[in-house]
């Protein structure tokens, strides 16, 4: 990609960030509607084209009509035969009809996309780099395979339904869902790699104006998902994907749970454990958007230091790591601490705070900025949306190395 550093005369190249092909509101959330064939996804109001006398349905009729990319490939014969069996454009297209057609164009069809490369295997799916007949643009499949006792997987049910109406620039795009009897098929935009693979190429070491632009574009996704009472609670680079204008998009949501009131109780085994915040390492299960905003700072300080913050084996050697850097907590820090019974049971020792600056060489000389918002970010109880308008006042990362 272009955006990274591949050779050691070459430390970094800058990242060119521009969203040339969609329209963004003001915090980056789409204008456009995606071409999902989600029976969920409607006409938008107010969108009925009117077909006067004999005219011709053109293929930017038919997009404005289904809320398609303009890249899309209409097949051969299709116009001509909408031409005689459409409902006049006049007409609101309803539920029914709309699926119907994007069937017809090639929607929730396997056949509408060709595998290349095997990406990764999980516990229950397999990545797929492909291409799409439709646009000949690469796209990711995520093959979830399906088991006729248990049926699908609840993550993927999660991720189903919560793409489906998060739409965002730095959130990775849900194109087309694909369902067999074998097996649930998810279409998303095909990002080059993840944060972690990227930091990797770099040799671990990226400039301080990327880590600003990337650091911006997690917490605007991130801060899109918190508006809308969405929690992603599965934080870290590998889930961070990136292309190769440097765009960073959040992806992975089959952890994510969405949130009707501020704190609620969850299962507490979510989370990477180098990316884990205390509270639920000690095995709370009453957490709200303060997960996130810990797994932001972490993530933050590997992309600023070059290695992570908290590598911990265990969850025990997770929070001496923690206490060693912040302090033990005592009951005048967090009140409550000393009834919970995996954090007696551990006998910490009492450890001192430290100073963030003390504990990578590479913050030798770094702006003041960096610590402070570490250490900000790291105070668990802090509003996402405060932390954004502060980065916003100290940069406008519109396009790195400017």
């Amino acid at each position: 990609g272009s955006g990274c550093c591949y050779s050691s005369q070459q430390q970094w190249m800058t990242l060119n960030i521009v969203h040339e092909n969609m329209k963004m509101g003001s915090d980056g959330e789409s204008d456009q509607a995606s071409g999902t064939s989600s029976d969920e996804v409607q006409s938008p109001t107010g969108v009925c084209l009117r077909n006067r006398g004999n005219r011709r349905i053109s293929a930017e009729d038919l997009n404005k009509r289904l809320s398609l990319p303009a890249d899309i490939r209409i097949p051969d014969g299709y116009l001509e035969k909408l031409q005689l069996t459409s409902p006049s454009f006049d007409q609101p297209l309803s539920r029914r009809s709309r699926r119907a057609s994007l069937s017809e164009i090639g929607f929730g069809k396997l056949e509408t996309y060709i595998k290349l490369d095997k990406l990764g295997e999980g516990t229950y799916a397999t990545v797929f780099k492909g291409r799409s007949k439709l646009t000949d643009n690469l796209v990711a499949l995520k093959e979830i395979r399906l088991e006729h006792e248990e049926g699908a997987p609840c993550t993927a049910i999660r991720e189903v339904s919560l793409l489906k109406d998060l739409k965002h620039a730095n959130i990775v795009t849900l194109h087309d869902i694909i369902h067999t009897d074998k097996s649930l098929t998810l279409v998303f935009e095909y990002l080059d790699k993840d944060l972690k693979q990227y930091m990797d190429d770099c040799g671990n070491i990226l400039s301080m104006q990327n880590v600003k632009i990337f650091l911006f574009q997690i917490l605007r996704g991130l801060s899109y998902c918190h508006r809308r009472k969405v929690l992603h609670r599965d934080l870290k680079p590998q889930n961070l994907l990136i292309n190769e204008r440097g765009e960073l998009k959040l992806a992975d949501f089959g952890l994510a749970r969405a949130k009707s009131v501020p704190t609620k109780t969850y299962s507490n085994e979510v989370v990477t454990l180098w990316y884990r915040p205390p509270d639920v390492l000690l095995g709370s299960s009453e957490y709200s958007t303060q997960i996130d905003m810990w797994g932001v700072g972490c993530i933050f300080y590997e992309m600023a230091a070059g290695r992570p913050l908290f590598p911990g084996s265990t969850v025990e050697d997770e929070l001496h790591l923690i206490f060693r850097l912040l302090g033990t907590p005592s009951e005048n820090s967090w009140p409550g601490i000393s009834s919970m019974e995996e954090f007696k049971s551990y006998k910490f020792p009492k450890y001192k705070t430290q100073p963030l600056i003390n504990h990578a060489p590479r913050y030798v000389g770094l702006q003041a900025w960096v610590l402070d918002l570490l250490e900000w970010l790291h105070h668990i109880k802090r509003d996402i949306s405060l932390i954004i308008k502060c980065l916003s006042a100290v940069f406008r990362p519109t396009r790195v190395g400017h």
